[in-house]
C-alpha cells in the first residue's frame, strides 16, 4: 500500500524549536455514571465610548451557528451576557454558505466587533488576515477568565497561540466528550429479520446491504423505501464527522477529526489519505455498493437537517440500514435507536489491524475573535471574558438556565433532559443553544450532570474502544497545537485550495460514475502536480521539529 517516504528531521526554516510534549494528545473518554455522566469538568485596551464597564456599548456581532440553532434573541443567557459585560448585541447569524461569505468579509476588510463559531476563522485565514483582528495577547488583564483557563487547561494557550506569540482566537474547552466523535451503525432488528451476521468485511458488508436492498428489510410491505446506505454531507473543504472517511479505519489508516483536509501521520510519517491505496480501497466498495442501487441517491446532495429527517425513518419504519453519526438517538431518533447497534470498524480485509478517528471534541480552537477596527475595543474584552464564566460557559453549551440546566450549588449543575418529549438530548441542545459553536470553559472544578446522550455515546463507543487502542497518539496523530508561519501557511492554503477541488469532484465521480480502478493513477498524478507532495513536507518538518 502506498506510503509517502518520510522526510528526514529538520525545522521549519532551519531553526532549533523547543520540543514540546504530546501529554495532551491523551485525553480518554470519560467514566459513566448511569443514568447520566458526573465529572468535574473544564469550562468559562482603550477605553470605549462609554465603554466603561458599567457603561454600554452596543456591538455588532456576527455567529457562525448550527441550522437547527434558534434565533439569539430567544436564548435567554444573551441577555446575562449583555447585563455582564455591559454592552447590547446586534446579531448577524449564519448557518449556511459560510465559505463564500467569510471570502468576501476578509477580503473586504470588514469585519464585525465580534466573530463567533467553531474554527470559523481559521490559522489559515489569520496567517493572511491576522492584522483585521485584536491580538489578545496584549489585553490578557483584561481577561481574567481566559487567562485562567491557560494557566489551568493543558495545551489551551497553545492552541490559541500563533507563532509569532499572538493571540487572535480563543479556543474552548470542555470535558467527558469520548476520544471519538463519529460512531459507526446498522440496523440489528433489520440484520435479525434476514437471518444476518454482524458484517466483518466490506464483502460481508456489501452483501448485508444488498440483503437491505431487496429483502424488505423493514417488513413494511415496500421492498423500495429503504436505504441500505447513508452518509452526511461530504464539504468542498475537506471532511468531517459521519462521513465514509471513517470506512478508512477498517483499512488500518489512522485520521483525525473525520479526516480534514487528507493529513494523516502513521509511525511518526505524514502521508494524504486522498491520495494513498487505502482510500482507493474504499472508493473501490463504495462506487461498487452505489453502481448496486445501495447507496441513497440523495448523499451527493442531501444538507445535514436532509440527512438527519431520513435517518428518522416514519414511526417505527427504519428508512436506513447503515449510516455514522453521534449516538443513536442523536442519528436516529429516540424511536428507532433501539433497532440500532454499534458496530467495531468492518475490515477491508481479514487480518487488518483496524483503526479510528482519534478526535479532539474536548479542546477546539478558534471560537471568538474582535475585530481591530471595532470602535468598542474594551466593551468586546467584556463579552469575550464574559464567555468563560462558569455560568455563561454551561449555559452557551447546554441552554438557558432553569429551563435547560439546573444549579444545583456552588459550582454544580445537572444538564436537564428535553422538555418536549420527543427530542434526543443531542438535537435538544444544537435547537436550544449555540452548544459546541460557543466559546467557553468548563471548569475543573464545575460538578456537570451531563445528558443522557453523553452517557450513550460512552457506551456505544465500546466497539471502537480496540481499534482507537490501535492508535498511538505520540506517532499516529497530528499535534493540535503546532502552528506555521505565514509564508508556509500560505503555500499550504494555495495547495489545498486546488487539491481539494480535485479531491472532492473525484470522490463525486467515482462513487457516482465509477471508474476509480480505470482513473487512479490519473487522479493521483493530479493530485502530485498541484503540489501535495510540497505540503506532505511541510507538514512533516512541522511535526518533526515538534516531537519531544
Amino acid at each position: 500500500m502506498a506510503r509517502t517516504p518520510r522526510t528526514p528531521s529538520a525545522a521549519p526554516g532551519g531553526e532549533a524549536r523547543p520540543r514540546r510534549s504530546r501529554r495532551a494528545l491523551r485525553t480518554g473518554a470519560a467514566a459513566l455514571v448511569a443514568p447520566a455522566l458526573l465529572v468535574a469538568g473544564c469550562t468559562g485596551g482603550g477605553d470605549d465610548e462609554g465603554g466603561e464597564a458599567g457603561g454600554s456599548s452596543t456591538l455588532d456581532v456576527l455567529v457562525v451557528k448550527h441550522p437547527l440553532t434558534k434565533g439569539m434573541d430567544e436564548m435567554a443567557w444573551v441577555k446575562t451576557l449583555e447585563e455582564e459585560a455591559g454592552v447590547t448585541l446586534n446579531w448577524e447569524e449564519v448557518s449556511a454558505d459560510w465559505d463564500q461569505k467569510k471570502s468576501t468579509m476578509l477580503a473586504a476588510g470588514d469585519v464585525p466587533d465580534l466573530v463567533i463559531g467553531t474554527n470559523v476563522i481559521t490559522d489559515s485565514d489569520l496567517a493572511t488576515y491576522g492584522s483585521l483582528f485584536v491580538d489578545l495577547s496584549e489585553h490578557m488583564d483584561a481577561l481574567p477568565n481566559v487567562q485562567a483557563m491557560f494557566e489551568e487547561v493543558d495545551g489551551a494557550e497553545q492552541t490559541a497561540t500563533q507563532t509569532d506569540g499572538s493571540v487572535y482566537a480563543l479556543p474552548r474547552w470542555k470535558q467527558a466528550w469520548p476520544q471519538a466523535i463519529t460512531r459507526q451503525y446498522i440496523n440489528q432488528q433489520w440484520l435479525d429479520a434476514l437471518g444476518l451476521e454482524m458484517p466483518t468485511t466490506f464483502d460481508e458488508l456489501y452483501d448485508v446491504l444488498l440483503a437491505f436492498k431487496t429483502e424488505d428489510a423493514n417488513g413494511n410491505g415496500d421492498p423500495d423505501d429503504e436505504i441500505p446506505l447513508d452518509w452526511a454531507p461530504v464539504a468542498t473543504t475537506g471532511w468531517g464527522y459521519f462521513q465514509p472517511s471513517a470506512l478508512l479505519g477498517g483499512t488500518g489508516l489512522p485520521i483525525s477529526g473525520g479526516g480534514g483536509t487528507g493529513y494523516f501521520v502513521e509511525d511518526g510519517t505524514v502521508g494524504n489519505w486522498l491520495a494513498d491505496e487505502r482510500w482507493k480501497e474504499v472508493l473501490l466498495f463504495l462506487e461498487r455498493a452505489n453502481a448496486a442501487g445501495l447507496v441513497s441517491t440523495n448523499v451527493m446532495t442531501q444538507d445535514y437537517s436532509a440527512y438527519q429527517s431520513v435517518g428518522r425513518g416514519s414511526g417505527d419504519d427504519a428508512t436506513v440500514g447503515m449510516s455514522w453519526g453521534w449516538t443513536s438517538s442523536d442519528r436516529f431518533g429516540a424511536q428507532l435507536a433501539p433497532q440500532y447497534a454499534s458496530m467495531a470498524p468492518v475490515l477491508s480485509e481479514p487480518g487488518v489491524e483496524p483503526t479510528w478517528s482519534w478526535d479532539f471534541e474536548n479542546l477546539t480552537p478558534n471560537h471568538i475573535l474582535l475585530s481591530a477596527q471595532s470602535d468598542a475595543i474594551d466593551a468586546g474584552l467584556r463579552v469575550i471574558d464574559a464567555f468563560y464564566d462558569e455560568d455563561l460557559s454551561v449555559q452557551t453549551l447546554f441552554g438557558d438556565e432553569g429551563e435547560y440546566v439546573t444549579k444545583t450549588g456552588e459550582g454544580a449543575y445537572e444538564v436537564l433532559p428535553p422538555a418536549d418529549g420527543t427530542s434526543d438530548p443531542s438535537t435538544w441542545k444544537w435547537t436550544n443553544s449555540l452548544a459546541d459553536a460557543s466559546p467557553g470553559w468548563i471548569r475543573e472544578e464545575t460538578q456537570l450532570v451531563l445528558p443522557t446522550d453523553l452517557a450513550e455515546a460512552v457506551e456505544q463507543s465500546a466497539p471502537l474502544e480496540p481499534a482507537l487502542a490501535n492508535v498511538d497518539p505520540d506517532e499516529d496523530v497530528w499535534p493540535p497545537y503546532i502552528k506555521m508561519s505565514a509564508a508556509d501557511l500560505s503555500t499550504l492554503s494555495l495547495n489545498n485550495t486546488t487539491l481539494l477541488n480535485l479531491t472532492q469532484n473525484a470522490f463525486a465521480q467515482f462513487v457516482t460514475n465509477g471508474g476509480v480502478e480505470a482513473g487512479w493513477d490519473d487522479y493521483v498524478a493530479s493530485l502530485e502536480a498541484a503540489g501535495l507532495q510540497q505540503n506532505i513536507d511541510l507538514y512533516q518538518q512541522y511535526y518533526d521539529a515538534s516531537e519531544g
